[in-house]
This record gives structure tokens, C-alpha cells and sequence, in this order.
């Protein structure tokens, strides 16, 4: 019984990471998008939270190439 390997139940689902990757861009390239040469606001609350959002998605998307790559993620 010990021998036996424990997985959890999402490990054993296959994950599409090409689409995943695709809507990670293009998540971010519409939040660029939303900025301030594209927009009507005046102020630069909105354009902060917007960066800061794509940066967040960016930091995400690097994170998983950097464990896929080294062998950590599946």
C-alpha cells in the first residue's frame, strides 16, 4: 500500500498549455490595448491597475515555461 504513488485529481487531466499560452498573450496584448493612447479617461488609476494586471498574467506565463522547461510541470 505504501508503494503506491498519490496524485491529485487535476494531475491526471491532460492540460492544453498552446492555448493557454495563446490566451495568456492575448489577455495581456488587450490590456496594453486598454492604456492610455487608446482610451477616454483622464486619470492614471485605471492605466496602473491595467499594467499591473498584464504584468501579473506576463509573470504567470514565464513562471510555467520556466517549469516546463526545467521539468517541474507536466
Amino acid at each position: 500500500m505504501a508503494d503506491q504513488p498519490v496524485y491529485a485529481p487535476d494531475q491526471l487531466k491532460p492540460s492544453n498549455r498552446g492555448w493557454a499560452r495563446v490566451l495568456g498573450i492575448a489577455s495581456i496584448i488587450s490590456l496594453l490595448v486598454m492604456t492610455r493612447p487608446f482610451n477616454n479617461h483622464g486619470g492614471w488609476v485605471e492605466d496602473v491597475f491595467l499594467l499591473l494586471i498584464a504584468g501579473l498574467i506576463a509573470v504567470f506565463l514565464i513562471g510555467d515555461a520556466v517549469l516546463h522547461r526545467n521539468g517541474l510541470r507536466s
